[in-house]
């Protein structure tokens, strides 16, 4: 419905703030009045009753306009060619890897370098992992940030990152950075001000002079680090206060609830994504909204403050892409997508955390039915959001999927998940995976698993006893636990070192900034005389490199696997196999893996229950054709085997 007085509102904002609306700035200022309401309602809908909401609605208008006025003429070029592609986003050309930059080459400086690197293996996304101003000692990996719109000296400087970024450019490769909305370092100039006594910043925090409201807070909050910070608050002595705390004490929560945390949160991310970043992930956006006598996590006010989020960057820099990364349940995952009238308005882009674990509870237990029972809720994401797929990342290892998932495959949901634990923690008898649980919490038993994927899936054991057959096994693992990631539907995302089958990396028990984290033991120290063996046909890193490339290569060339949502599950014939479809005109790609030990068969009949039935199949794996059989015979797969079946491709 149109709204005289804020369009005149607008107007006249965007006049005082030197927009051309009639001239060069027309098309900023038709978006702008495009998604006006939205805003307006959105905004309304989280401060319309704060004492100031009013007011700082002008103060919201100029940012949106600051931003755009701000924004450089070649990423202005760049939205209007992505706006144009439409959904870019969901493009099977898009393969990512993310990496610490001091971990993979020292400083921004060095990336330039390694960009050769990273294309000939098929990347051409890049997330690095926090590279702003962060406490040593109390960095929490870069997510606690003291200054927001500087980088750490560790990494190098802006100019590094400017530079780094342009480069990018001219290569086709896109540029993914973290925000952190939920929290800052309690070293940041906010929270120092707020020690000194400054009552506007304190209003940016939960502080509270006695425990009154956060027990109340606390008797229905989780704990997030029982292990190394238990509760959600800290006592601080220079205020004498207690400030809401939930990840670790370092980080001070944010108050969302008053507007001027918004704002400012707001034009710190169009600081970003004038920096050039392509896609900005929001880091812990369940947590971002507090309210009393509730978890605290996945409230609706938090959904309402990132589509708020949304709606203004499509304004100011429409290419930039919304990541939310929330390690939620699927039911709750598929709210950040959007919902209502916001379906697919909200974040473009989510992890698919649950499908990951799901892959490392098939293989433990060489069984896809948990896997399978998940699916009818993972589908339902909306056309025009996307998945980030990956098998292992920077963070642990969740098991958080629901009971129901795991009591439909026969399982008792407890003792399954102290199985997974116990398996990938290598303390299951017949286990060779190399993990550690993490953030183990005595009062429920529950527990995390830290390890490298190549550890986790048998490698680390292979080249300890020097077995050939257990490092071949491994090997197959790591390449067919990447394939059934790679070809789901949606952005793969590799973890670096992965590539290269690193190994878990002890180092970090000598180092008192990281010893209390065993998620250091998979972030490696690359080693660029290591990952030479790329270049040695027969080691297990070639091997794991050459297949990484060949997968990224037949994903880049085949449309059929872009993320059109043209996905079905086969019916599951063999509990040890899971296949999917994917379809696009008349093309057919048939995915096929067998996460058991053993050599297992699949029916033909599992390829004719989708509509049209092939007569014949070609593997772009491995060229092989096949003949499609009758229904009482049987495909072939050996153990850890898959197949890339094709049918007019």
């Amino acid at each position: 419905m149109y709204n005289h007085f804020l369009h005149q509102r607008i107007n006249r904002n965007l006049q005082e703030s030197g927009i051309d609306l009639a001239g060069r700035d027309n098309l900023f200022y038709t978006r702008f009045v495009a998604n006006a309401a939205s805003i307006d309602a959105l905004y309304r809908e989280v401060y319309g009753l704060h004492i100031k909401g009013f007011s700082l609605f002008d103060q919201l208008i100029n940012t949106v306009a600051n931003a755009y006025k701000n924004r450089r003429k070649d990423l202005r070029e760049k939205d209007d060619v992505k706006v144009e592609y439409g959904h870019w986003l969901l493009s099977q050309e898009i393969a990512g890897m993310s990496l610490y930059v001091d971990r993979f080459c020292n400083k921004l400086s060095g990336m330039p370098d390694k960009l050769v690197y990273l294309k000939n293996l098929g990347i051409n996304l890049l997330h690095f992992m926090p590279v702003f101003q962060s406490p040593v000692g109390e960095s929490d990996g870069g997510y606690a940030v003291s200054d927001f719109r500087k980088v750490d000296e560790r990494f190098g400087t802006i100019d590094d990152l400017l530079f780094l970024q342009k480069k990018m450019q001219e290569e086709k490769m896109y540029l993914m950075l973290d925000i952190v909305l939920n929290h800052t370092s309690h070293k940041h100039e906010w929270a120092q001000k707020a020690r000194k006594g400054d009552k506007f910043y304190q209003e940016f925090y939960y502080m509270y002079p006695d425990r009154n409201i956060p027990d109340q807070f606390e008797s229905a909050m989780p704990e997030v680090f029982p292990e190394s910070s238990p509760g959600n608050f800290v006592f601080d002595k220079e205020t004498g206060k207690w400030v809401m705390s939930v990840f670790h004490d370092y980080q001070w929560d944010l108050n969302y609830a008053n507007p001027h945390v918004f704002i400012a949160m707001l034009d710190t991310i169009f600081f970003y994504a004038n920096l050039g970043v392509d896609v900005l992930r929001i880091d812990a956006p369940a947590f971002i909204w507090k309210q009393i006598g509730t978890n605290c996590q996945n409230l609706p006010q938090a959904h309402t403050i990132l589509r708020l989020i949304k709606q203004c960057v499509q304004v100011a820099a429409p290419g930039m892409a919304i990541l939310g990364e929330a390690i939620v349940a699927p039911s709750a995952i598929m709210k950040y997508f959007g919902t209502g009238l916001y379906t697919a308005k909200e974040c473009d882009v989510a992890y698919n955390a649950t499908h990951m674990a799901l892959q490392w509870d098939a293989l433990a237990t060489g069984n896809c039915k948990v896997m399978m029972s998940a699916q009818h809720e993972l589908l339902q994401k909306p056309y025009g959001t996307t998945w980030i797929n990956y098998t292992r990342c920077h963070d642990d290892i969740g098991f958080g999927y629901e009971d129901y998932m795991i009591a439909q495959a026969g399982y008792r949901p407890h003792a399954h998940r102290q199985f997974l634990m116990e398996y990938y923690s290598g303390n299951f008898p017949s286990s060779v995976s190399k993990g550690a649980l993490f953030s183990f919490n005595p009062k429920t038993g529950d527990a995390r698993i830290s390890g490298s994927l190549a550890s986790l899936c048998g490698l680390e054991t292979g080249f300890a006893t020097n077995d050939s057959v257990a490092i071949d096994l491994s090997v197959q693992k790591i390449i067919m636990m990447q394939a059934h990631s790679f070809f789901l539907g949606g952005i793969p995302m590799l973890f670096y070192g992965d590539e290269v089958g690193y190994t878990n990396d002890y180092s970090y028990q000598n180092d008192a900034g990281k010893s209390y984290d065993n998620r250091w033991m998979h972030r490696p120290v690359i080693d660029w005389e290591k990952n030479k063996k790329v270049y040695e046909p027969g080691t297990a890193e070639e091997r794991i490199y050459s297949a990484t490339r060949k997968l990224l290569k037949i994903r880049r060339k085949h449309r059929v696997v872009a993320d059109a949502k043209n996905l079905v599950w086969l019916n599951m014939h063999n509990i040890h196999i899971a296949g999917y479809l994917r379809t696009l005109d008349e093309q057919r790609l048939y995915c096929i893996f067998n996460f058991s030990n053993a050599n297992v068969h699949l029916t033909w009949y599992a390829f004719k229950e989708h509509g049209h039935t092939p007569e014949a199949l070609v593997d772009l794996w491995s060229g092989k054709e096949f003949i499609v059989g009758k229904d009482d015979e049987f495909l072939e797969l050996p153990a850890y085997g898959f197949y890339l079946l094709g049918s007019n491709i």
